[in-house]
This record gives structure tokens, sequence and C-alpha cells, in this order.
């Protein structure tokens, strides 16, 4: 039996972001396309693994930001994990969206066609959309995996994380 919390002091926008903040994540940057083939694509933190069969993923999006509603009705994405040396996408991708891609070399995918960028990322995975899942201001994406690719950098680099509002990576 679950006994209801009572009370409590309520959590503000600010407090929470600062408790997520605290704990790092890795950073990627989710692209699509709409039917005339412009990129949209969104920095990401809040991003797992769902399930080995059949492959999937999560990521959250905003339903504020631009791409959710492409990739909603496009029906697939890709998730590019960025490594140290991607941080310049990582930054491009948080900010105005007229800008996004005009600074991050950017090439088709071999499957959907949408926008890999690898130059920074260190491994894509393309995705199919399976369910969306609304909440309060984020929109849950589930994809399933189509295809992945590992791309070595230039650099020996380790994959780039973000926490306590800055880029981290580890040792490699």
């Amino acid at each position: 039996m679950v006994t209801p919390v009572q009370g409590g002091l309520a959590v503000t926008r600010d407090v929470f972001r600062a408790l997520m903040g605290s704990h790092p994540s890795g950073v990627a940057v989710v692209t699509t396309a709409d039917a005339q083939d412009t990129p949209y694509g969104f920095t990401c933190t809040a991003l797992c693994s769902l399930s080995l069969a059949p492959p999937q993923l999560l990521v959250c999006a905003a339903d504020s930001g631009s791409t959710l509603p492409v990739l909603a009705a496009r029906g697939a994405f890709i998730v590019n994990l960025l490594h140290s040396a991607g941080r310049r996408a990582a930054e491009a991708f948080a900010g105005p969206a007229a800008e996004r891609f005009s600074t991050v070399p950017w090439r088709p995918a071999p499957v959907t066609g949408l926008p890999v960028l690898p130059q920074d990322a260190h491994a894509i995975a393309e995705c199919r959309v399976t369910k969306l899942i609304p909440t309060d201001d984020h929109t849950i994406v589930i994809g399933e995996v189509l295809h992945t690719e590992t791309h070595a950098p230039a650099t020996d680099a380790a994959p780039l994380l973000y926490g306590m509002r800055r880029y981290a990576t580890w040792p490699v």
C-alpha cells in the first residue's frame, strides 16, 4: 500500500533546474527536417535508452521549440551523440534557430536522409518515431532505432558532458 505524501514546499522551476543541472548528462543534438528538407534541431541532455528488443530510445523535446512539430510531422529523427570537440554544435543548437545549421557541417544520413553532424558527433542513431507522450511543457519522443553509426573524431575525444552549467569530459 502506498501512503500519499502530504504537504511539503513547492518546488519552483529554478529550484528544479538547479537540482537537475547538478547531475551531468551526455550531450546530443537531435535533428530532423521538414517536407522541403529544411533542417531543424536542438541540443538535448534528456535522452536515454528504452529497450533492446526492439532497440528504442527516448528524448524529451520542449513544446515551445520549433523542432518538435517538424519531428512529429516527419516521423523520424537523428540523435547525434557529441564528443568533446562538438561543443560548438551543442552551443549552436541551444541558440537561435536561424543560425544552427549555418555554423556546423552536416550531411544526409544513409537511411532517413536527415541531418548528421559528422565532425561533432562520435555516434548517431537514426530513429523512427513510435510514440509521442505530451507532458506539461515537454513531449517525450520514443523512437525505434533503424540504423547506427560510430564516427572516430579527428582526436580521441571523449563524449561531451554537461552539468553544473558547464561542459566537461572525462579523460580518455
